[in-house]
């Protein structure tokens, strides 16, 4: 564990002396979405995973305001936390989203930004969402939408390869939904949620920006990553075939050697 903005946060990382990447993790997700490409690329750069505030192994806060913008501060935190200079971010998810708020709060300390099947232009919560939020039946209403569907059906859903989904997975997709406080954070979660960065916010941004999509994408469509492409103005769009939202497991290698090269030409 490691203390950042006064809380428990996990962190799994590997430090030597090579450029750092910092990987950020999505939606009831956790550094386990990395677990197949961290090996690989620990080879050749640092790495940083954490779990996010409300996810994982790091605390569920019944304090912390979840949007994006204190993920990404959180993020910059961590930067500060492990005295980087610079950093590469590598986000899945929700967590490209969180990258793209991390770069627009220390920009100085951001160099690339690998998004994997990021989110993209949704709205933030609707006013009765938000005030719903604070009613007692609304935790009982999170637990029922969050256990609507078994963890195998979910994991269904992310995959395109089903023959791909081992127990190990379930096992660790699922742990989290049955910890204290969870559906409180989700609770949090959808009260604050102020919606992802607009067109015009996405064109401000200059970083080197790669995105990486399955094109069988049942989560964030693969039309996400085009629109993506058209408003991010120095990125570049590469897909994968009969790939689904969890693209750092089916494509591992693949999206590994990707990163490698697009952060080694830096």
């Amino acid at each position: 564990m490691i203390r950042l903005l006064n809380m428990d946060i996990y962190c799994e990382y590997i430090l030597h002396n090579k450029p750092p990447i910092i990987f950020i993790h999505g939606f009831v997700s956790s550094v386990y979405t990395f677990r197949r490409i961290i090996p690989l690329l620990s080879k050749h750069f640092s790495i940083i995973a954490i779990d996010l505030p409300g996810f994982g192994r790091s605390v569920k806060s019944i304090s912390f305001i979840y949007t994006y913008e204190n993920y990404g501060k959180l993020i910059a935190a961590c930067i500060e936390h492990f005295q980087l200079e610079k950093a590469f971010l590598v986000g899945h998810s929700m967590g490209g989203q969180i990258a793209l708020n991390t770069t627009k709060i220390v920009p100085e300390r951001i160099d690339k930004l690998v998004l994997l099947s990021s989110s993209g232009y949704l709205d933030k919560a609707k006013r009765w969402q938000r005030y719903c939020s604070y009613l007692p039946f609304c935790e009982i209403a999170v637990n029922y939408v969050l256990n609507k569907k078994s963890v195998p059906d979910n994991l269904k859903n992310v995959f395109y390869d089903h023959s791909l989904i081992s127990e190990d997975l379930i096992e660790e997709f699922g742990r989290p939904l049955k910890e204290k406080n969870f559906n409180k954070s989700m609770m949090r979660l959808l009260r604050y949620r102020e919606g992802d960065l607009t067109s015009e916010q996405l064109k401000s941004i200059d970083k080197s920006i790669l995105l990486i999509w399955g094109r069988e994408d049942n989560v964030v469509p693969f039309h996400i990553g085009m629109k993506l492409k058209e408003d991010l103005p120095n990125s570049e769009l590469i897909a994968y075939d009969k790939t689904g939202h969890l693209i750092t497991e089916e494509r591992a290698e693949a999206v590994s050697e990707q990163i490698f090269t697009f952060f080694r030409d830096s």
